[in-house]
């Protein structure tokens, strides 16, 4: 006999400052777990999938990281309209992700079983996490916990059928899940094998590329091994992931020194101050920016140090105070803006993924509602129709490098004015007709650089479609737009 459903408990009573997950987004071992559970939800067939044909996680990791902390935050905050939006957000992001798989398998990102195992790979991921370190959670602490996880799933599907309704139910479940469904896709490879190896630097590190190369070839392998050698030995056995020897002591090594950051005062392990703090800009108006100046300019001579004694190579990005020809005379060339800016999923080729990942981060951004958002959409969707028919020359449904490069890629057509103009609207939004200070940073995610000192900053319309166009087309290296779709 199926044992029957607990008795609901208030949902507000399961989220805010006093729920179980509350104490793990600012603990930095939630970041090992979260890089968990990513890699078992890329194991799962729908998934793996969807992320290899729509996410930008290898071109954008950063951002993709960034979007995903806001989204936990809205979602397990204590605001319940703000939990709704969210949710309602996030219905409308995944009912945009369907297709099949290179064995013409199909996915949607609206599959009730494929949601419920992302919040049951958190979850298990969460335990596992204070597991590796530790402090393993008391079984009440566990019920409670899950219960939350179980909250927020309901919050995007009201029924919750397909997530176990109890712990106990929970683990035969995961197990089964674990033994039968997950296989070693390619987009769990990508994730343990290239990702690490290839990781852009945060903006906070752009035009030091000796200093985050040396880090990442020291760090990647390591975060690699730790996190190959927490998956389920079942999985790992049934894929075929390397056995590193001294895996696992590096592994409860790793979780063990996260561990002890909680000793730490709080401002420094705050993931809103950390995020924020791989965002700034040096010109930022930010008080930070003057003693992030300062650092930089001490790892610059780190790195031409670093080059000095060691020939270690470094491939990405412009050297150390320098910038590219392209940004010296203010200009990309074709095949430089293709793929900073158009190639959104980094796969080589312009497509509809692409441009709708745009769409995706500018609707997050500022936090649209659906009639927003789905006119946003719709200029964009013009858009892609129109660079189709200009640059689509072989016919195959997509615009490759080259196919850009030998067109002209000033192109812009009445439907790239049309997203300008329905971007400007969308984000004006008290209507005035400018786009003041507040509005600003909610789209660019900066502050305005005033040039007269108490003068009142606007954007007005005809100027944010004058510098928008200039950008989308290549034709100048504008600020802010250059950072607004090409930052990690």
């Amino acid at each position: 006999m199926t044992p029957a459903p607990p008795a609901p408990t208030p949902p507000g009573s399961l989220f805010g400052p006093d729920a179980e997950f509350h104490g793990f987004f600012n603990d930095p071992r939630w970041a090992l777990a979260v890089l968990r559970a990513t890699v078992l939800e890329a194991a799962h067939p729908q998934i793996g999938a969807a992320l290899i044909d729509n996410s930008t996680f290898v071109a954008h990791p950063w951002r993709r990281l960034r979007n995903t902390l806001v989204s936990l935050q809205r979602m397990f905050g204590d605001d319940d309209e703000v939990r709704r939006r969210e949710a309602a957000r996030l219905n409308r992001m995944h009912a945009r992700l369907s297709g099949t798989d290179e064995r013409s398998r199909p996915y949607d990102a609206m599959d009730p079983e494929v949601r419920a195992w992302v919040v049951a790979t958190l979850f298990e991921s969460a335990l596992t996490m204070r597991r590796l370190s530790g402090q393993p959670l008391e079984p009440a602490a566990m019920e409670r916990l899950y219960a939350e996880f179980h909250a927020f799933f309901r919050a995007l599907d009201d029924t919750g059928g397909h997530l176990p309704p109890t712990l106990k139910e929970f683990w035969p479940y995961y197990d089964r899940m674990v033994e039968e469904e997950l296989e070693n896709t390619e987009a769990l490879r990508i994730i343990l094998f290239k990702l690490f190896d290839h990781l852009p630097a945060p903006p906070l590190l752009n035009g030091l590329p000796t200093v985050w190369a040396a880090g990442r070839a020291l760090a990647g392998p390591v975060v690699g091994t730790v996190t190959v050698a927490s998956l389920p030995e079942p999985f790992r056995r049934r894929a075929g992931l390397p056995e590193v020897p001294g895996a696992q002591a590096l592994m409860q090594g790793a979780y063990l020194a996260a561990g002890l950051t909680r000793f730490l005062p709080d401002a420094w392990v705050r993931t809103e101050n950390i995020t924020s703090l791989l965002y700034l800009s040096p010109d930022s108006d930010d008080p930070r920016a003057v003693s992030l100046v300062a650092l930089r300019d001490r790892m610059k001579r780190a790195g031409a140090l670093f080059r000095l004694v060691t020939p270690f190579p470094v491939r990405h990005g412009p050297a150390e105070g320098a910038s590219s020809a392209a940004a010296a005379d203010g200009h990309r060339n074709a095949e430089e803006f293709f793929t900073e800016v158009l190639d959104q999923t980094g796969n080589g080729y312009l497509d509809w993924p692409d441009i709708a990942a745009m769409a995706r981060e500018l609707s997050t951004r500022l936090d649209l509602d659906e009639p927003q958002e789905t006119k946003l959409y719709k200029a964009y969707a013009d858009w892609w129709r129109e660079l189709q028919e200009a640059l689509d020359t072989d016919g195959d449904g997509r615009v490759s490098r080259q196919e850009y490069a030998a067109a002209v890629p000033s192109l812009a057509g009445p439907a790239l004015i049309r997203v300008a103009e329905v971007l400007f609207t969308v984000t004006d939004t008290d209507g005035n007709g400018f786009i003041d200070a507040t509005e600003y940073h909610a789209l660019f995610q900066t502050a305005f650089r005033v040039e007269k000192p108490g003068t009142e900053p606007r954007y007005s319309r005809s100027a944010f479609i004058r510098d928008f166009l200039a950008f989308m087309t290549a034709r100048d290296q504008t600020t802010p737009f250059d950072p607004l779709l090409t930052e990690g």
